[in-house]
């Protein structure tokens, strides 16, 4: 199969809690479930556990056939004793998800790998909380791994735009921090984004195209 047959592979990052703006970039997007591939990178909650309705609708978005991944806050708010009980079938799968996904020639992951470290030997810690020795240094895989985790800003990135560099995509463009949520369409390097400030929430739709991650 041709590149341009296969179906979409979409990609999104770091939500923490945004749940009506993951929803309405799908729709803009025009995500199609069981036809679209959809990878969702991890960071769906807070540190504190609020935002439960986002994480039901992560569910209800891998039942229909989209990958979840975990975040390094979601582990955490699984962890956590003080959890409703009624919740617990949704923390307990939230735990049993893959900590990375491979498809075509891209590797997904919440915050990166260890450089050095073969992909089946890495530590879930590192997979969901990884930065400097991630970013900073060469990653010796035969994908171009696409990440959240750390803001793009942090790397260098304009404000709210995705962070390319040989090898490597970064795609949390700062939701939680006010910023923007952005939905990735890998294969025609197409970016879906919303403001997430107070101010504009939600509002100011972008449709950018993005340049070539190098490999």
């Amino acid at each position: 199969m041709s590149i341009s047959q296969r179906p979409r592979l979409l990609a999104v990052s770091d939500i923490h809690g945004h749940e009506e703006g993951l929803l309405l970039l799908l729709e803009t997007a025009g995500y199609k479930a069981g036809e679209d591939r959809l990878v969702l990178l991890g960071d769906y909650v807070n540190e504190e556990p609020e935002s439960w309705d986002t994480l039901r609708t992560i569910k209800k978005l891998s039942d229909q056939g989209a990958v979840a991944l975990p975040g390094n806050t979601d582990l955490m708010v699984a962890g956590l004793d003080t959890a409703p009980a009624q919740l617990a079938p949704l923390l307990e799968w939230l735990k049993s998800l893959p900590s990375y996904w491979i498809a075509d020639d891209y590797l997904f992951v919440h915050a990166g790998i260890r450089p050095g470290i073969p992909l089946d030997q890495q530590s879930l810690r590192d997979l969901t909380e990884i930065r400097e020795p991630f970013w900073r240094e060469t990653v010796d895989v035969p994908y171009t791994v696409i990440f959240g985790h750390t803001p793009t800003y942090k790397l260098g990135a304009e404000i709210g735009r995705i962070w390319c560099e040989a090898g490597r995509l970064g795609i949390d463009t700062g939701a939680k921090h006010g910023q923007r949520l952005t939905l990735l369409d890998v294969g025609q390097r197409r970016c879906y984004s919303c403001s997430t400030s107070p101010l504009n929430l939600y509002q100011d739709i972008r449709v950018d195209f993005v340049y070539n991650s190098g490999r």
